[in-house]
């Protein structure tokens, strides 16, 4: 044994061996860790591709690489079946901890990473993955609310915003559109038949054409009330007129919530038998005492009476207010959109769309805001061709060059920070933790908030016909802030469209709220400065003869 470790010795005492060996192991390390992500990225869609070609092909060499690195890749799963990164990406608990105070979990975030490469194993506990299916656009899988993004589509926006919205499935279609429903309404497809990019992230999977890859959604606690995709909005006096009101209804056995869910959604029917009109709003809901009648075939839930009906509003769209044209003859006055960025602009455009059925405008160019459905913000400002016209600016001249224009107002705590988000994370996104807890949030506050003012104080001071809107009013009142808003752009109002955009009033817009910071971001010094201005704002509204600022948000 001796004698053998000597000549070891020996042998790597010779400069030229030494240095060669070494080189041998440095790329014999070199290869294993290229083999490793070798592997990793088989599993990816170009992977994916590989192997279906290999099979294609009928070609054995390139069959037998194909399933080499699949045997490769099921020698990284632990007994539970959960995958994991090289050992050197593994952290510790306080290291995780830490990872998520900047900006997200370590293992959700590598779980979700790994979803659209290999979908079917992999779980990050919010959804899972259950297969590609066949869509119709005749009859859709996935019967309820759909939205689309050409541009930054990802699986995690799509299950985030059909989560939102109490339903029990999201699916991805073409790389870019996303279906939200309760039930999936249509058969399998071939995995290899969805084999789309996600426009947002080209790591995923994003179905294929007429194809959809769907997951199983992990609803929050917020949809406890919602039975599957349907929400409960109260319990309202029986109208009237109930063959009216209400054209279709069926007597069912055994009767419960889930039942007669199901039979609306599939009869495309809006709220219970009906979609809300005149004749039943859901504007004017009773006490939930007086619905108090327990279900044949549930005895945990309630089921009205004779008097009273319990209302679920399922997930089937309203299509009473989703037609949008230009106008038809050119506008000769020029009406303004007003707000500081962060008011509520963009939502405030999308119901004026809807309640009108007209498009609105841009001062501006955004193409983000045009692939999510606003044509006319390609038109010029000054085209006439859309019913008002979204701004940001202040200053005399800049509003003098409209002839009428609604002000929008929000509260300018929630204003900063909504426009702070949109700076550093997009319209839907957010700001990371290092942003808020740098230097840039300081520095925004110190210069934003007398913007604030200001630009309200313009627009009262130099507009010539000025209809305020308080956000927080406009979200408390829909139907009469919007009817007014709809009368002061000099049109006929349609109440069946206000009730169609009662249902449809979120739109995609709206951050999730998923992320919201754990601490307040304002110093008493940041307070003090922006009490001092809301002081300004209201002076100025009551020097016009209107109501002040709300008192929800007027120093106390």
């Amino acid at each position: 044994m001796a004698k053998t470790l000597l000549k070891i010795q020996r042998y790597f005492r010779r400069k030229p061996v030494r240095f060669f060996s070494l080189i041998l192991l440095y790329l014999t390390a070199g290869s294993l860790v290229f083999l490793h992500a070798g592997f990793i990225g088989e599993s990816g869609p170009g992977g994916r591709r590989r192997r279906d070609n290999a099979v294609a092909s009928g070609n054995p060499n390139s069959l037998s690489d194909a399933r080499g690195l699949g045997v490769i890749r099921r020698g990284f799963k632990d007994r539970s079946g959960r995958r994991y990164g090289p050992p050197w990406m593994k952290k510790t608990g306080e290291e995780r901890q830490e990872a998520a105070r900047r900006g997200g979990d370590y293992t959700t975030n590598w779980n979700r990473a790994l979803k659209g490469r290999n979908a079917k194993e992999v779980d990050d506990g919010r959804a899972k993955y259950i297969g590609c299916y066949i869509d119709d656009t005749k009859r859709r899988a996935l019967r309820g609310a759909s939205f689309y993004d050409y541009k930054k589509m990802t699986v995690f926006r799509c299950q985030d915003n059909c989560a939102e919205r109490g339903y029990m499935y999201a699916g991805l279609e073409f790389g870019a559109e996303c279906y939200c429903g309760h039930k999936i309404q249509a058969p399998n497809a071939s995995e290899s038949e969805c084999n789309m990019d996600c426009k947002g992230e080209k790591s995923n999977l994003c179905g294929g054409a007429n194809r959809l890859s769907i997951y199983r959604l992990e609803l929050s606690q917020e949809s406890a009330r919602r039975y599957g995709s349907a929400i409960f909005k109260g319990c309202f006096r029986r109208p009237a007129n109930v063959s009216l009101a209400l054209p279709f209804s069926a007597v069912i056995q055994n009767m419960s919530v889930d039942k007669c869910v199901d039979m609306c959604t599939e009869k495309e029917i809006d709220v219970t038998a009906a979609i809300p009109s005149p004749l039943f709003s859901l504007h004017e809901p009773e006490n939930e005492d007086v619905c108090v009648h327990r279900c044949q075939g549930e005895e945990f839930e309630n089921c009205g009476n004779d008097e009273y009906f319990v209302v679920y509003q399922t997930q089937v769209q309203d299509k009473r207010c989703m037609d949008r044209h230009f106008l038809s003859v050119r506008a000769k006055h020029l009406m303004a959109l007003a707000s500081f960025p962060g008011a509520g602009n963009t939502w405030t455009r999308h119901l004026i769309e809807l309640a009108t059925g007209f498009y609105t405008g841009s001062y501006y160019f955004d193409g983000s805001l045009y692939n999510k459905g606003f044509k006319g913000e390609r038109d010029n400002w000054r085209s006439g061709r859309t019913i008002c016209i979204k701004t940001h600016e202040s200053g005399r001249k800049e509003i003098e060059a409209y002839d009428s224009s609604i002000l929008v107002i929000r509260n300018p705590y929630k204003a900063l920070m909504a426009e702070f988000n949109r700076k550093y994370g997009g319209h839907i996104g957010f700001a990371s933790q290092a942003h808020w807890r740098g230097k840039e949030w300081p520095e925004f506050v110190k210069n934003y908030a007398p913007w604030w003012a200001s630009h309200t104080v313009d627009w009262l001071t130099y507009g010539k016909n000025v209809h305020v809107v308080h956000f927080e009013d406009l979200k408390k009142d829909l139907f009469s802030k919007l009817k007014e808003m709809v009368q002061f752009l000099g049109l006929k109002v349609s109440e069946d469209r206000l009730l169609c955009v009662e249902g449809q009033k979120e739109g995609n817009f709206k951050r999730s709220g998923l992320r919201k910071l754990e601490y307040d971001p304002y110093t008493p010094e940041m307070r003090a400065n922006i009490d001092k201005q809301i002081i300004i704002v209201n002076a100025a509204l009551r020097k016009r003869t209107m109501s002040g600022i709300p008192q929800e948000y007027m120093p106390r």
